[in-house]
């Protein structure tokens, strides 16, 4: 008799998309043993291919004549030639019919209507298959071979609960029939080939290609996070052995569900603060492996999800020394790329992702700094490839907000100047640029008054003829250029709906702001916010700003108008921060 562990054995299925894939949803990489399941052909003694089907109800043999791919003996057809047949003689065409024919029979006998009625029926066996699978395993503990139909039969019936992702009219009554639960109770059964099945189906039922409608999502989800789902999920982690193939796609479809409950945020908070879900991301992105597993590429993504919008989920991690272990992983890439197109390169964007989320909290940027993570950054920027813009989009993060000081002087310590401005010289994208930008306007804000630092960094602006004044002067010409025709477009948009209604300019209000915001609105903010500073720090780069503009037709007030309109987006609630930065940029203002 066959053991447990090979009747619960299956090939891996395909699972969740990779969030670089914006279309596609991740699929999970097929086994080579998989590959075996696709032989449908045997050979006879003679050499032959015999195709062998099912016999009738009646035990008539259907397997198909011998000769059946013979080819067909060439004749002319009733269109004029053999190359406009259909390739089969007439015998052949009616034992294809006949097939077609059983095949179309077999599908209607076959169909049932899932509704109500039918999951009711289901929810009723399933608990007697749970019950009598408890019982069998209770009476024969120690005689597995005793319980394993009945175990087999479970695993049927969980497998067949897949289903209901067709239906999610279903799914509150799913939970009130108490079925939902029964099934997140199984995620704790002794057999692990039983929970990773119902962590598959729970995948499948959550999945966002499943198209529900949200107060249907909301009854499944909420059932089974009452169930304890959460809790259950990462203690099923802790048994899974990922050197086994059933178990690694176990964890596979356990990360998939931790996902797509992390697509509402407070649900992303609750995993967090009631599962040691980030410990054991943190020691799973750390497991050293050659080439990189898809499960630990997948980790890392999980994490970048669950620190991306949370601020909570942000500050746990730098409490767990998350920057030091994410700074430690993305060590080996400050010279070398990893390979293009694997799942290595995806494993070092979320990375990225991960510590760029972390130096946006002000505790992220005080262990930042403490790690050395601005001379990686550095490093990065001066001899790497694929992580050039990457360090600068972290440092452009780091540098941001008021408590963002410590991180502008350990730049300007580590000699990060030369580095940065050699960069902001040559001809650049429009993001790193912007990047730059954010830097320049970071270091100008935040350095202390007569500090070394700060007078090392308006030494930057004026040195050599003032040239990366005129670099700022020449980016404010394109912007204002691409603004402008943005701004006519806008202009004559509103006069047309003038006369229309109010709730539909104010909807085309945001449409436009990311109109404004694709043509430059954001570089050209930058831009004029570090001429602001440098216009009040030193008379002979105010001289310079001011000649410049002027040759262009324009005036330091037209430097005072995009301040002002910053000033203005900033009305609403206010924190301590945006209140520093509103009182900063209203001196700027009216020093102008």
């Amino acid at each position: 008799m066959a053991d447990l562990d090979s009747l619960f054995k299956k090939p891996a299925l395909p699972g969740k998309p990779s969030p670089s894939e914006n279309s596609k949803k991740r699929k999970l990489e097929p086994s080579a043993e998989a590959l075996a399941a696709y032989k449908s052909a045997k050979l006879d003694t003679n050499g032959k291919g015999v195709l062998r089907a099912s016999t009738d109800e009646g035990g008539a043999d259907q397997s198909l004549p011998d000769g059946f791919f013979d080819p067909a003996p060439e004749q002319e057809d009733e269109e004029g030639g053999r190359f406009f047949g259909g390739g089969v003689n007439k015998e052949q065409a009616e034992i294809l019919d006949y097939v077609d024919e059983r095949e179309r029979e077999a599908g209607d006998v076959g169909t049932e209507k899932i509704d109500a009625a039918w999951l009711r029926r289901t929810a009723l066996v399933f608990e007697r298959k749970i019950s009598k699978n408890a019982e069998m395993r209770g009476k024969f503990e120690d005689d597995p071979h005793k319980f394993m139909a009945s175990e087999a039969d479970l695993d049927t019936d969980i497998k067949a609960l897949s289903v209901l992702s067709e239906h999610p009219e279903l799914f509150t009554e799913f939970r009130k029939l108490g079925c939902l639960a029964s099934l997140v109770g199984l995620l704790a059964h002794e057999n692990t080939d039983i929970a990773i099945d119902v962590v598959e189906v729970i995948s499948e039922l959550t999945d966002d290609e499943v198209e529900v409608e949200p107060e249907q999502w909301n009854a499944l989800v909420d059932g089974m996070v009452e169930a304890q789902l959460l809790e259950m999920l990462t203690q099923n982690l802790s048994r899974l052995n990922e050197s086994i193939e059933t178990d690694r796609n176990g964890v596979y479809y356990t990360l998939s569900v931790f996902e797509n409950l992390a697509s509402q945020q407070s649900l992303a908070d609750l995993i967090v603060a009631t599962t040691p879900i980030l410990p054991w991301l943190l020691s799973r992105i750390q497991a050293r492996e050659s080439p990189i597993s898809q499960n630990k590429q997948y980790a890392a993504e999980l994490l970048a999800i669950l620190l991306q919008s949370s601020q909570t989920n942000r500050t746990a991690l730098v409490a767990l020394n998350g920057i030091d272990i994410l700074l430690q992983l993305l060590s080996p890439y400050r010279k070398r790329d990893p390979a293009k197109g694997g799942d290595e390169e995806e494993f070092v964007e979320n990375i990225f992702d991960c510590a760029t989320c972390v130096v946006d909290e002000a505790a992220g940027k005080e262990k930042f700094v403490d790690a050395e993570g601005v001379e990686l950054a550095l490093i990065m920027l001066r001899e790497g490839k694929m992580s050039k813009p990457r360090a600068l989009r972290l440092l452009d993060h780091a540098v941001g907000g008021q408590m963002g000081g410590g991180v502008c002087a350990r730049i300007v310590d580590a000699a990060g100047l030369k580095t940065v401005f050699g960069m902001f010289m040559k001809k650049l994208d429009t993001n790193t640029t912007e990047h730059l930008l954010g830097i320049f306007a970071a270091l100008l804000m935040l350095l202390p008054a007569e500090s070394s630092a700060r007078i090392r960094t308006l030494a930057k602006f004026v040195e050599k003829d003032y040239e990366k004044i005129v670099k700022l002067l020449q980016l404010r010409r394109q912007y204002t250029a691409r603004m402008a025709v943005v701004e006519a477009e806008i202009e004559e948009q509103k006069t047309r709906k003038q006369n229309e209604d109010s709730e539909d300019m104010e909807d085309m209000a945001g449409e436009w702001f990311s109109r404004r915001l694709d043509a430059g609105l954001f570089g050209l903010q930058m831009t004029d916010l570090c001429l602001a500073w440098l216009c009040a720090e030193d008379d002979g780069a105010r001289g310079k700003v001011r000649g410049l503009l002027e040759e262009a037709g324009m005036g330091l007030e037209h430097v005072r108008g995009t301040l002002q309109e910053q000033i203005d987006g900033m009305d609403g609630e206010e924190n301590e921060e945006q209140r520093l930065t509103k009182e900063m940029m209203n001196t700027l203002v009216s020093f102008l």
